[in-house]
């Protein structure tokens, strides 16, 4: 496997998921690996805005031409905005997953819930033991 640039400066979940926090708004999306996982990104199906979620659950749905994948919110939150250009242009996701290809943004989260996720150093880790 190639190596990846993973950012660290955000956090990571076991189910691939990314997060990062500017000021009162956290950003989430996918990372590089999961995307590549899922091959060409066909369709995001982008949640609502206003829906609380709670930490680890499924909040929106991603599809490509291998396979439907859920996104979990990794963190518990409101869905303050969501990536509107990912509707037209899914593919974005497998261009940039770290930045324009982020899916949606938390409001009013639960900043003591990032303490159970990974850091870029923790999810490379990861990445080497789940192979």
């Amino acid at each position: 496997m190639t190596s990846i640039n993973t950012p660290d400066d955000r956090k990571y979940t076991k189910t691939h998921e990314w997060i990062k926090i500017q000021g009162e708004k956290a950003i989430v999306g996918i990372t590089h690996h999961a995307q590549e996982s899922l091959g060409d990104i066909t369709f995001v199906e982008l949640p609502a805005l206003g829906k609380k979620v709670k930490k680890e659950e499924s909040c929106c749905v991603i599809e490509s031409v291998k396979a439907a994948s859920d996104i979990y919110s990794p963190i518990s939150g409101e869905i303050l905005e969501v990536n509107n250009s990912l509707e037209t242009s899914p593919e974005i996701i497998n261009k940039d997953p770290y930045n324009e290809g982020w899916i949606f943004a938390l409001r009013n989260f639960d900043s003591s819930e990032l303490a159970g996720l990974m850091s870029a150093l923790e999810y490379n880790t990861f990445l080497e033991t789940e192979k």
